[in-house]
């Protein structure tokens, strides 16, 4: 039976041959549009992502709280069933960058997402469906902010 030594002796000795022999992946990391995050309004935002004019819609959800006590972490769900989806976002308003974030969706995903976001103030949240043809649906709820996750 092996000891604990031992053990950790055999471990670094297969993680030294994966890594040699490429298996072993050196770095992970996610890839993101940081220009989309950069943008201020929702009309930009959508603009720069290949998308027309937004429209608001009733087959796209947003769930969250009316008054988030802490904005530091405030909870968001977005989800639709229109089918042809490609992106999901979770926009709000009122803060420095708009974007909070994009999900890409494909047919096999189901397009239900749940986040937390940062508020730095009351503000109105949106969900935002990107469709493959070009159309982009919207859903919009108000959340009133009393302690300001951004500082305040």
């Amino acid at each position: 039976m092996l000891n604990r030594r031992e053990l950790l002796s055999h471990s670094a000795k297969v993680a030294a041959l994966l890594a040699t022999t490429g298996l072993l992946p050196q770095v992970a990391h996610a890839a993101y549009n940081t220009a989309a995050f950069e943008v201020k309004t929702m009309a930009d935002l959508v603009k720069m992502l290949g998308g027309s004019a937004p429209t608001e819609s009733k087959d796209v959800t947003i769930t969250g709280p009316d008054i988030a006590e802490n904005g530091a972490v405030v909870p968001v769900g977005v989800s639709t069933s229109l089918p042809g989806v490609k992106r999901l976002l979770v926009l709000v308003e009122k803060n420095p960058s708009v974007m909070s974030a994009m999900f890409e969706v494909s047919d096999a995903v189901d397009a239900n997402f749940s986040t937390r976001v940062k508020m730095g103030q009351s503000s109105n949240v949106y969900a935002v469906a990107m469709i493959g043809d070009g159309k982009v649906l919207f859903a919009q709820k108000e959340v009133k902010v009393t302690l300001g996750g951004c500082g305040g």
